[in-house]
């Protein structure tokens, strides 16, 4: 087994175990709406054994970033038919991931008013905004029946992904976002049935993950969580144990997969509590794609020692839209270029050039 072998996730038998990662590229320059170039772009990179959208907003509220796309209104539906038949067209398949950022996001973003999270609890750094760099601002803490509603627009964006063509969904609960921010005790100090011990901070995410399968169905749901992660100004106690135990009660769900953001010399750098792949892998039975500045070799090696069942690429395939070939036939690799994974036309996005 490698990364050529194929793999069955769910329902569906893929041709080779090299995933597309979620990355968001900023190209939805019109309402949220994805579009013809975005379409370009995803079938490009049909040859991935798995594609794994950019983050997609459940709703306006979920907004944080400038030219992103949604899932919550008719037209992001039609738009996103686009890139799922232009990835279906070259025999691929891909899955939408769905996101809502919580307090990641600004008040310009959200017609004046004030972001949402599980405790207002204010996060370092700053957005970007159509007027510039700004500092995040202290959110305000959701109450129990919003949290409902949410759980209900997750849902909702579920059905919506697959009405667009999508094979399936992610549910993005990584990278410090609205999931991320409940799970975490360094962002939850609740004091009702979602805050507090690892049972109660766990609550939002099984509860979305529950209306999400019963909406598509367990076999079309992946999960992705980042245990290590401090992006977004994410801490936790003792995140080895929480997140031992959402590894260990997603065994009951038959999930098509759990994706895990590896430990990230960023993370390390930011002084983050490493929960080791290792670990993770003992703790959940079911199909494990790992993610996080994987070269061919690494990603190789964690195959074939059982440590994860597939591996997510991200900078790699930006800018080589043919990285399975690339990396079967030893080929060199072409270099991305990062300032242009935020902007909105198609330099650096449609233009690296495939193998002759």
């Amino acid at each position: 087994m490698d990364l050529f072998s194929p793999i069955q996730l769910g329902k569906y038998t893929l041709k080779n175990r090299i995933f597309m990662a979620p990355l968001t590229r900023c190209r939805s320059v019109e309402d949220n709406v994805p579009n013809d170039m975005m379409a370009r772009y995803y079938g490009q990179r049909a040859s991935a054994g798995l594609i794994i959208s950019e983050a997609t907003q459940i709703s306006t509220q979920g907004i944080g970033y400038l030219c992103t796309p949604g899932i919550h209104t008719p037209e992001q539906v039609v738009g996103w038919k686009k890139v799922t038949k232009a990835v279906h067209d070259k025999d691929g398949k891909i899955f939408l991931q769905l996101w809502h950022v919580g307090r990641i996001s600004h008040p310009d973003f959200l017609n004046g008013d004030i972001p949402v999270a599980p405790s207002a609890i204010k996060p370092a750094g700053e957005v970007y905004t159509l007027e510039g760099m700004k500092a995040f601002e202290t959110p305000r803490a959701l109450r129990a029946e919003e949290i409902k509603d949410i759980v209900k627009q997750y849902a909702t964006a579920a059905n919506n992904a697959i009405e667009a063509g999508f094979d399936g969904v992610e549910i993005h609960s990584a990278n410090g976002y609205l999931l991320d921010q409940f799970l975490r005790d360094g962002s939850n100090i609740r004091e009702d049935e979602y805050g507090g011990d690892i049972e109660n901070r766990s609550r939002f995410l099984f509860e979305v993950i529950k209306a999400v399968t019963a909406e598509i169905g367990a076999d079309k749901t992946g999960l992705r969580l980042s245990p290590s992660g401090t992006f977004n100004d994410m801490t936790d106690s003792d995140p080895q144990t929480h997140f031992t135990y959402v590894c260990e009660k997603l065994n009951g769900f038959d999930l098509a997969y759990l994706h895990i953001v590896d430990t990230l010399e960023g993370d390390i750098k930011h002084g983050a509590n490493t929960v080791e792949l290792s670990i993770l892998r003992d703790a959940y039975q079911g199909v494990l794609i790992s993610n996080g500045e994987y070269d061919k070799e690494r990603g190789q090696a964690t195959i074939q020692k059982h440590q994860a069942d597939a591996v997510a690429y991200g900078v790699l395939f930006i800018a080589n839209p043919d990285l399975p070939e690339r990396f079967k036939t030893n080929r060199g690799l072409n270099d991305a270029d990062p300032d242009t994974f935020y902007t909105q036309d198609e330099k650096g996005y449609t233009d690296y050039p495939a193998m002759k």
